[in-house]
């Protein structure tokens, strides 16, 4: 199995290796800010990366994740009111390694340093639309079936 998020649709599809076609297309939401490499920008960084961590396996569903830890909360919309300045990162979380030394990976433009993830946001939130801080978020459902069907060292390319 192997990723590719196409950002101008707002997609990630999943292939297995030797297919031409998905085996399911899911819509997802990345950055506000569009696409780029630089740490603090807010983009999502392009290029071949990597699964290098598979989070939150034994969470349930809408867990909230601070610094890739369980709080042991659940999201809510009365719980989104109390704290109303996080990013909310919900049911699972795969994070990215670049793959392109001085592309996406080592100095200011890493990602795994820069904590980019695929992860499940609330779902009131819009897919099919930019509005990420440089993550690709994406239904809960969805993101705890692809994380079934994937493990660290799983491909994930990103084009813009």
């Amino acid at each position: 199995m192997w990723i590719k998020v196409r950002i101008a649709e707002q997609v990630l599809e999943l292939f297995e290796d030797a297919q031409p076609e998905p085996v399911k297309t899911y819509s997802i939401s990345t950055a506000l800010n569009g696409v780029g490499q630089q740490e603090g920008s807010g983009q999502t960084p392009l290029g071949s990366h990597e699964i290098a961590q598979c989070i939150g396996g034994d969470c349930p569903e809408n867990a909230v994740f601070v610094g890739r830890e369980w709080t042991h909360e659940i999201y809510t919309p009365e719980l989104a009111k109390e704290y109303p300045e996080r990013d909310w990162i919900l049911s699972r979380i795969l994070r990215l390694r670049g793959l392109e030394i001085g592309f996406n990976q080592g100095g200011n433009v890493d990602s795994y340093a820069r904590y980019i993830y695929i992860h499940g946001t609330p779902d009131t939130e819009p897919m099919g639309v930019a509005k990420s801080h440089g993550c690709i978020r994406m239904r809960n459902s969805d993101v705890m079936a692809l994380f079934e069907q994937v493990k660290e060292g799983t491909r994930v390319e990103i084009v813009a």
